[in-house]
């Protein structure tokens, strides 16, 4: 099962102070890039796994989708997501993304924040969700960059010239790590990008675009604080897709 770090009380008070579960995907610096790789959402069947307190459920359901359907493994953060969700295109189910296997051929777009990297069998996920698309439909998700996740210590370094650096050890041995980010004992799934790549080329998808993303000089610009993020690349940005044709070969095989 997945470890449910969201449901402990100190890891969810400091995660509730947070800029994006205070200001939701406005309070989200990668949304901007995130909402321009999402397909039309009108009169869609959306999936949000990992849809946390249900922002982005909220905003797929404004988009005009038909129907909205957000999974997550926390009680604390799909109680928050229910009671402040009064679209009824919107719904939630609480479910275990290591095993969740949601209904097949019933979706035009799967989409997860930040959620995959807690996930230890990925494949297995990626084939369910490759299932519960309709031909044609899309993923896109985004997870904390393998640079992130590779260090044993996840915390910057200061080099011989006063800059901030990032350290990169450990990135081809992948598996689990532990951090304490918001309370001790957190743990993630590293992953290199090609992994990535490979999980969802093996489950059917055709990859779309990846973004290495990290703030825009721009941003940095309104929130100086931020400047340091850009050292490094912070999330990897994916979007792929169930294709026809690919689906039928999968079939007759």
């Amino acid at each position: 099962m997945t470890q449910n770090i969201y449901d402990d009380e100190t890891f969810f008070a400091g995660y509730s102070q947070l800029p994006r579960s205070v200001h939701g995907l406005d309070g989200a610096p990668e949304w901007p890039v995130l909402r321009g790789m999402l397909p039309e959402l009108a009169s869609k069947r959306v999936l949000d796994l990992g849809c946390g307190f249900g922002w982005f459920s909220r905003f797929a359901a404004g988009e005009g989708a038909a129907g909205v359907l957000g999974v997550d493994v926390s009680e604390k953060m799909l109680e928050r997501a229910q009671r402040e969700t009064p679209d009824s295109r919107a719904a939630y189910e609480r479910a275990d993304l290591e095993t969740y296997a949601p209904p097949a051929g019933a979706f035009d777009l799967a989409y997860s924040s930040l959620a995959f990297h807690y996930v230890e069998d990925l494949a297995g996920l990626f084939g369910r969700v490759h299932a519960a698309l309709k031909p044609g439909g899309c993923l896109v998700c985004s997870v904390e960059h393998p640079i992130m996740t590779a260090p044993a210590r996840q915390e910057w370094l200061v080099d011989a010239d006063g800059r901030a650096a990032w350290p990169v050890n450990g990135y081809h041995d992948e598996g689990r790590r532990v951090s304490n980010w918001l309370a001790e004992g957190v743990v993630k799934r590293h992953r290199t990008i090609g992994t990535y790549l490979d999980l969802l080329l093996g489950a059917g998808f055709r990859l779309d675009r990846l973004v290495e993303w990290a703030p825009s000089p721009e941003q940095v610009a309104d929130e100086p604080g931020w400047a340091k993020e850009r050292e490094r690349p912070f999330f990897l940005l994916i979007a792929a897709s169930r294709h026809e044709e690919r689906a039928a070969r999968k079939g007759l095989g």
